[in-house]
């Protein structure tokens, strides 16, 4: 059975996914400052003599493994092991982020991060190991399966205007048009060896809301010859979780949230500006639309009830992530064959996002969830100093990967 044949590949494998994923650990590096991390993959591709083109849309990766099933070689690798094949011409792709955030890490472990305040806290260098683990298992075992699997090294998922669109922008699929495209993602509410899926719109669409509150500052013992900009400014937040309320279909779930209020003023002074940024989430994707328009009315409207000006830049955000029924029916019914059943979960939707959106508005596509707690304790939580996975769901998401390729 191809299962063996994966998870026997695998785990000759798993040592050398691990030091992948302890030297990206060590090595964090900020969206689109990826320079040392995309080295050290191409330098991985090249030891391993599989092609790949660099540079795309910044530091993207985009490796390629062409199945030969089907050549004479082919057949008579076939004989011995292989019942099951990928549909021929098929062509499938897989992708990975490299970028880490802005966070000091915590974790006392001996691969800790060496550069102060960059830190892999969302699981990427965990993607990236995975991803290099199963490419070299599918270029072993390419004689298995015919068709095309594209590897994708993205950069800068975190931080707008992300990766994914750039890469698509400069001609990633130029001479592809893959099938499906998969994604894993780690996942703190599960533990190493399971995975979860779900289907249809899975994750919000993510765009950022910067407003600039412009008026005649003042003192504060004086407001009847000023502009109270921080009135204004408070008057803008609080209308929009009304716009959140009153003019949204209420079956279609949405956040608006400002984390970010800066009135640089004094006890008695009122400036004359004041700058409100945050962050708008919708799961449907006309709605998101029509409240992007809704935001830059609203805030005038408001800000000249009290003399003020306001200035509403809404930066191009990430689209909602859609994970196609089809295709995920498809690969969750693989990750039952490969790990079995009650290794198969479901996760809920949630209002985070991906831009991995780019890649579902244009193609089906499954995103799907592999649990990376250890059995005894819940690493820290996704973005914080003390994420940490349990290494054994680096065998998992690699090995499954592959199976996708090869099973057919």
């Amino acid at each position: 059975m191809m299962v063996q044949v994966i998870q026997q590949e695998a785990a000759a494998v798993y040592p050398e996914i691990v030091r992948h994923y302890r030297w990206l650990h060590r090595h964090p590096e900020l969206s689109y400052r990826e320079k040392e991390t995309a080295a050290y993959i191409t330098a991985f591709l090249d030891n391993e003599g599989i092609p790949y083109r660099s540079g795309i849309g910044g530091y993207g990766i985009m490796a390629r493994v062409t199945g030969e099933k089907g050549s004479e070689a082919g057949q008579e690798s076939l004989a011995a092991t292989g019942k099951m094949q990928q549909a021929a011409g098929r062509c499938i792709a897989f992708v990975a982020d490299m970028d880490a955030l802005p966070v000091k890490e915590e974790n006392e472990v001996e691969y800790r991060s060496q550069y102060d305040g960059v830190m892999h806290a969302c699981g990427h260098d965990a993607q990236t190991a995975a991803l290099m683990g199963c490419v070299k298992i599918v270029h072993s075992l390419r004689s298995h399966f015919s068709g095309t699997a594209l590897f994708i090294f993205q950069p800068g998922e975190e931080q707008s205007p992300g990766g994914a669109d750039l890469m698509l922008r400069d001609g990633l699929f130029r001479d592809y048009n893959p099938d499906f495209i998969v994604k894993q993602h780690a996942y703190i509410d599960l533990p190493a060896g399971m995975v979860g899926f779900q289907t249809g719109t899975i994750m919000a669409s993510a765009d950022e809301v910067h407003i600039r509150v412009k008026g005649q500052g003042g003192h504060g013992a004086l407001p009847h010859e000023l502009n109270d900009t921080v009135l204004a400014a408070s008057q803008i937040v609080v209308a929009m979780q009304q716009l959140v309320s009153r003019r949204r279909n209420p079956f279609n779930p949405m956040v608006l949230s400002f984390g970010k209020f800066i009135a640089n003023g004094a006890t008695n002074v009122i400036p004359g500006e004041v700058i409100l940024a945050g962050s708008m989430r919708c799961m449907q994707e006309e709605e998101r639309r029509r409240m992007l328009q809704l935001i830059p009315q609203i805030a005038g409207s408001t800000a000249n009830a009290y003399g003020c000006t306001s200035e509403v830049v809404l930066p191009e955000g990430y689209p909602s992530v859609f994970s196609d029924i089809k295709v995920t029916e498809e690969i969750r019914s693989r990750a039952i064959t490969y790990l079995g059943g009650e290794k198969v979960s479901v996760f809920p939707q949630r209002m985070t996002a991906d831009d991995f959106g780019f890649f579902s508005q244009r193609y089906p596509c499954c995103y799907y969830r592999f649990g990376v707690a250890e059995e005894k304790r819940k690493p820290g939580a996704l973005h914080s100093a003390t994420f940490l996975i349990d290494e054994k769901s680096l065998l998992t998401s690699a090995g499954l990967f592959a199976f996708i390729t090869v099973f057919g």
